[in-house]
């Protein structure tokens, strides 16, 4: 059979731009050449009905607002203007052998100096809270003198025949942009209007020998790899409800297993009337190659990383069409090699950095996940993946995963039907005031389910909290003690606001923190985070499971000089509180006020959506205006 598109890449000097394509479940490669076309935005994306395959860098993520080194990376895309589909069998037949040889350099940035960040993100940035996980990446340098389009080819084809469990595998060619690579991950995608994101973390190291039963069943029990997933699965879940009217639900969860390693994955599903494009944009970029909360994630990652990110933990959108529009697929650029001018060879990894995390375990991380494409380019042993044990059918594996939905919460599993609460909350307004945490999405949705008419407002944006029957004060990073802070000020300023009204307020985890000093609580850091945990606690007389994303906790009220009074809520408004064994307070309420330190709209919280029922009915009874 004839492949006349395949033969003419693999015979050009890198004129012809290309790009290779093997999907999770298909038998085929794509094979695609077109137009190369640079744009400033996703909004940009030239979708005037031929299909675009668009590399989008990290940079991008500064679209949202949020802090990125600017690299000059392009959003370049590849107007389809010729394509083919071929056998798996016959792509290989027409690919090099042999890997092209490259010169290894080591990692850029030392084991030692890698260790060393590891400890100061867990020391200064989840140990003041700022954040529950955070990934930071380095990079694998190497240095080749083969050309371009065979090299390309030929790692392209060794990662055909040696790694498993990619959901795409892809070598790409455009003018000075070339990567090849097989990533585990699919970011966002969208066909008619069904939308799926596909959180994956949690990482198994395989041995040398392969992958054991035993030890997959000692990764599935681990504590720190499961709140590691459930962290990424809430972040995911907060932009499905920003993309997805109805919300999302929780599908799985899965073990993918590689050549190398295996991870833990969900499926997360939902429906969406969005331009692609703007889709695409609300999701940049998955919490799995960033942390969370997102924006706070984009702000370490800058202080942290010594080098721009270039297109590692950006995405390849693929915009296909067909009679009904277009379709989405993008998965993450992840285990993915760049191939730059002069033969500069770079591999990026990344860690996920949570509370549980030890440097020496970090930096093993970042080797394994850079393996499998080192092993590609020639640089490590070569591994069968037919020969693996395969883990998902070992005794045990399906019992393990299934018993982690034991605890989440049904209202992100199962279909989410309207509450029979919402008659008597329907008609009522509530406005979200969003302190740089996008949980702030998933408890409108909650709101909404219980009737309430819900606006979101970034923190900067809200002039006065009075118009509304309920203001909710959301969560966000950051130490709420300090007034330099300007959100901390400001979210002071308009909760005092709303108190002295005697309008009816919710405050969430750090915005309870704030009530909690206006009241005279003492504030101090917990003696360790409670990032990702879910804990049993008492609200008000009433058990819940609950999860939480604190560092830092309210305890016993202090005395108050006359002066500190003045400003405080109404002196003569008594707040009872829930305190845990440990003397942290839970939860706050009193006239027209309730609070609460743990995340009621978490997939960790499967007592969550009763009890923001209990604390939001609570509240909408008002207090006494202050005379």
């Amino acid at each position: 059979m004839d492949h006349p598109l395949l033969t003419r890449i693999a015979a050009s000097d890198g004129a012809l731009p290309f790009a290779l394509l093997r999907r999770e479940g298909s038998p085929d490669v794509e094979v695609l050449t077109g137009e190369v076309v640079d744009v400033d935005a996703l909004a940009d994306i030239p979708l005037d009905g031929r299909p675009v395959l668009s590399a989008v860098p990290f940079r991008q993520v500064r679209e949202r607002g949020f802090a990125a080194h600017d690299d000059g990376a392009p959003l370049r895309c590849l107007v389809v203007t010729e394509s083919e589909r071929m056998p798996l069998d016959a792509v290989l037949e027409l690919l090099p052998d042999a890997p092209a040889h490259v010169d290894a350099q080591g990692f850029d940035v030392p084991d030692e100096e890698y260790a060393e960040i590891v400890r100061r993100v867990i020391a200064d940035e989840i140990g003041r809270g700022e954040g529950s996980n955070f990934v930071i990446k380095r990079s694998f340098v190497g240095h080749t003198d083969a050309p371009t389009v065979p090299a390309l080819l030929s790692w392209f084809r060794a990662l055909l025949t040696d790694e498993s469990g990619a959901y795409w595998t892809f070598a790409v060619g455009l003018d000075d942009l070339r990567m090849v690579g097989a990533t585990p991950e699919r970011h966002l995608s969208v066909q008619g209007d069904v939308a799926m994101m596909n959180p994956i973390s949690g990482t198994y190291r395989h041995p040398a020998d392969g992958p054991t039963h035993a030890g997959a069943l000692g990764f599935l029990a681990d504590v720190k790899e499961s709140e590691e997933l459930f962290m990424v699965v809430d972040e995911e879940m907060k932009m499905m409800s920003a993309v997805c009217p109805e919300g999302g639900r929780i599908l799985g969860p899965y073990l993918k297993q590689m050549s190398r390693l295996s991870h833990t994955e969900y499926l997360l599903e939902g429906r969406t009337s969005l331009d692609l494009r703007e889709a695409l944009r609300l999701t940049m970029f998955a919490p799995t190659v960033t942390g969370s909360p997102m924006q706070n994630a984009c702000a370490v990652i800058a202080r942290h990383e010594p080098k721009p990110r270039g297109y590692y933990a950006g995405v390849l959108a693929f915009f296909e069409t067909s009679p009904s529009g277009y379709s989405l697929d993008a998965p993450i650029l992840i285990r993915t090699a760049y191939l730059e001018d002069g033969g500069r060879l770079t591999v990026p990894a990344g860690a996920t950095l949570v509370r549980h995390s030890t440097p020496e375990g970090e930096v093993a991380e970042t080797h394994a996940k850079a393996s499998g494409v080192l092993a590609a380019l020639g640089l490590l042993p070569r591994q069968a993946s037919a020969a693996a044990l395969d883990l998902n059918a070992q005794p045990g594996v399906a019992d393990a995963l299934a018993a982690r939905n034991e605890r989440l919460a049904s209202f992100w599993v199962r279909p989410q039907a309207t509450d029979a609460s919402a008659a008597a909350l329907a008609g009522r307004t509530a406005l979200v005031v969003d302190n740089e945490d996008q949980f702030t999405t998933m408890l409108a949705h909650q709101l909404r389910h219980l009737g309430l008419e819900v606006r979101i407002a970034p923190w900067a944006e809200v002039d006065s909290v009075g118009d509304h029957d309920l203001v909710v004060f959301g969560p966000g990073p950051g130490d709420p003690r300090d007034l330099s802070d300007r959100r901390i000020a400001r979210l002071r300023a308009l909760m005092l606001e709303r108190l002295r009204a005697g309008a009816p307020l919710l405050a969430v985890c750090l915005s309870h923190q704030v009530l909690a000093e206006l009241a005279g609580y003492e504030l101090a850091p917990l003696p360790a985070p409670r990032q990702g945990v879910r804990l049993e606690v008492d609200v008000f007389g009433e058990p819940a499971a609950i999860g939480f994303y604190n560092t830092f906790g309210a305890r016993a009220p202090r005395s108050l000089s006359r002066s500190e009074r003045r400003e405080t809520i109404r002196p003569e408004v008594e707040l009872e509180a829930s305190v845990d064994p440990d003397g942290v307070v839970t939860a706050l309420r009193g006239p027209g006020v309730a609070s609460i330190q743990g995340h009621l709209e978490s997939v960790l919280s499967s007592d969550g959506y009763a009890t923001l029922l209990r604390l939001v009915e609570h509240a909408l009874v008002p207090a006494p205006a202050r005379v």
